[in-house]
């Protein structure tokens, strides 16, 4: 989700497991991020959108930072941060109400008062009146105000956002012109197995370090998101967790991150599967792109790490790919480089394609001259076609047969409307109907 122009925007911060996500997910009214008792589970920043008394914002959620940590994961979290606290309009200071102040909370307190931008505190976790007195030994932070609130229980969380936004403008929500509206943006999710490279691929697309990259398979967890104009289209990537098998996903964690994946696939219009070129297709691939199928969404095949790869044959590994995953012959393959950047632009393009063919519709007429053409090739008898939907593109089949269609023949029908009709990434779903009278006997009395 990108930064709306001119809207302010409110940063999330505090060390790990003060309730953050809580407190994001209370304030845009979503389940955008992870929630859970580990520490740690929301390492990328993650942008919403919130409104109080007519006054929208945008909300951003960053990682539990630890600021001295020299570790890979914690130091990125804090750049992370650092890189929301440059766009920041206020900034919640978020600490556990329950436990004493930390070393961790003083230095964090001490980097927030040396940005010099409006930082409120909210004490978290002050789901009992009696606690509420707990909330002024806080005050030593040096940081006014401080606001007691329980994000799970959604208390304080009005009193908050007056004081945060009492001075954002106040916009009423006025429905532009048809003419006026902008292009709808086209969302793009980015699934895989851990460590195929889906976040890299995120940053070569939108030309940012938006997500936390590293050799640590698993780094992301959240879905992590960003925009990018290319001619004029907004394209908003959505980079999800690596899915896991079932057996391997014991973390709790790791769980939600399946949950929150499938979630997003089911968001997005375009799905980008990444494979690893030096491990190749495998069943898990199968199993991921089977979500997407499933959902109906278009397919593109990303066949990441291609420049590693020793041989680079890319016909004879296409033909790998379409041997495990039989399902997406239509699912176009690209060859890419995350790292270097190989390919990575040709992929606005096939997104592009798969979003008109997706909401293609074909009208009845060159329907019924598509009928009269391949009645001839099949056994059946195929009265009439007619499209019902779109997202994904879907028709009604009128035939001659009083059962249904073998699978042989929906093959064969949804084959020939790709063919006729270039239909591209897209799945094309069909349903067959017995025409009406077909199969029914007179009955005398």
């Amino acid at each position: 989700m990108a930064q709306r122009p001119g809207t302010p925007t409110v940063v999330i911060v505090g060390r790990p497991n003060v309730g953050k996500s809580t407190l994001f997910n209370a304030i845009t009214g979503t389940r955008r991020s992870i929630v859970g008792d580990e520490p740690g589970i929301t390492r990328d920043r993650i942008r919403g959108q919130g409104r109080f008394n007519d006054r929208p914002f945008d909300v951003i959620d960053t990682g539990g930072i630890i600021p001295n940590d020299a570790e890979l994961i914690p130091a990125n979290i804090l750049k992370q941060a650092k890189v929301a606290f440059e766009e920041a309009t206020q900034i919640i200071f978020v600490i556990d109400g329950r436990s004493e102040i930390t070393g961790t909370d003083r230095e964090l307190a001490q980097m927030l008062r040396k940005l010099g931008k409006p930082v409120t505190l909210a004490v978290n976790k002050i789901d009992v009146p009696k606690r509420e007195i707990l909330g002024s030994e806080f005050h030593v932070l040096g940081i006014q105000p401080v606001i007691t609130v329980s994000a799970e229980h959604r208390s304080g969380i009005d009193e908050l956002l007056a004081h945060v936004t009492r001075d954002f403008p106040e916009v009423d929500e006025i429905d532009m012109p048809a003419a006026d509206r902008p292009k709808r943006p086209i969302k793009v999710a980015i699934i895989g197995r851990p460590n195929v490279g889906k976040s890299t691929l995120l940053n070569a697309l939108t030309g940012t370090e938006r997500a936390i990259v590293s050799p640590i398979a698993g780094t992301t967890r959240d879905a992590v998101d960003e925009a990018v104009t290319v001619d004029g289209q907004e394209y908003i990537f959505v980079d999800t967790a690596g899915i896991r098998r079932k057996g391997k996903t014991t973390e709790m964690a790791e769980k939600l991150s399946v949950m929150m994946a499938r979630r997003h696939i089911g968001m997005a219009h375009i799905v980008l599967v990444i494979i690893d070129a030096l491990e190749g297709a495998t069943a898990q691939d199968a199993h991921i792109a089977g979500y997407a199928d499933d959902e109906g969404r278009p397919i593109i095949l990303c066949v990441n790490k291609w420049d590693a790869h020793p041989t680079r044959k890319s016909k004879e590994f296409g033909e790998a790919v379409r041997d495990e995953l039989k399902f997406l012959e239509y699912a176009p393959i690209e060859f890419i480089s995350a790292t270097k950047g190989t390919n990575v632009k040709r992929l606005f393009e096939l997104i592009k394609s798969a979003q008109e063919a997706m909401n293609k519709r074909v009208t009845t007429g060159e329907l019924n001259r598509f009928v009269d053409r391949i009645t001839h090739e099949t056994n059946m008898k195929v009265k009439y076609i007619t499209q019902a939907g779109v997202r994904p593109p879907s028709f009604v089949v009128f035939t001659d047969k009083s059962k249904p269609l073998h699978f042989s023949e929906e093959r064969f029908i949804i084959n020939q409307i790709r063919k006729e009709f270039k239909f591209g990434a897209t799945p094309i779903e069909i349903k067959a109907k017995t025409t009406p009278g077909r199969g029914r006997r007179d009955v005398k009395p």
